[in-house]
């Protein structure tokens, strides 16, 4: 099977502005952990084809606002975690429901909380087993707001997608066309 890669230019431009609009929100103000961060991770997950690019795309629009907001001790915690929702999300490139996208969401969020909050506790906290619950303790409040943030945006971005897809058939997905 082969694809016209010409063909998908049109989806790709799409795709980036879509993600360049979410990382340009994060910019504006908002509620602590409200942010299309994780939303980004899942949405080019599953609607970028190549692998490599679903992965770099997001990470690439989070380290402008990185950058300007000043790195910290966490930053390769939380960009891992990331790219971790961008392969979690690929399952999604199969078969996308609102379901299935609401469980990878839920997923990834928890994920997020896990890892990145774990990485807390290793750079911040005594390394004690009640330290550790301490530390998922106090985020728990963030956690809120983080699951909030990832679903609202992935509905926007999914939900900005199927529309141009619906009014633009050259942003659609192609299809591999059949060896001769």
């Amino acid at each position: 099977m082969s694809i016209d890669y010409p063909s998908r230019l049109p989806r790709v431009l799409l795709l980036m502005s879509l993600v360049a609009a979410a990382a340009l929100v994060r910019q504006l103000p908002h509620p602590q952990n409200f942010t299309p961060v994780g939303a980004l991770a899942i949405f080019a997950g599953a609607c970028f084809a190549d692998r490599r690019l679903a992965v770099l795309v997001p990470l690439a629009a989070l380290v402008p606002g990185d950058l300007t907001a000043g790195m910290h001790v966490l930053v390769p915690a939380v960009y891992g975690s990331l790219a971790l929702n961008v392969l979690l999300a690929r399952r999604l490139r199969l078969r996308r429901t609102a379901a299935s996208t609401a469980a990878v969401t839920l997923l990834g969020a928890v994920q997020f909380f896990v890892t990145t909050n774990f990485a807390t506790w290793l750079v911040f906290y005594p390394h004690t087993l009640g330290e550790l619950v301490s530390c998922y303790v106090a985020a728990v409040p963030y956690f809120r707001n983080t699951l909030l943030g990832d679903a609202t945006f992935v509905a926007l971005l999914f939900g900005a997608l199927a529309l141009a897809e619906r009014a633009l058939p050259a942003v659609r997905e192609p299809v591999p066309a059949a060896a001769n």
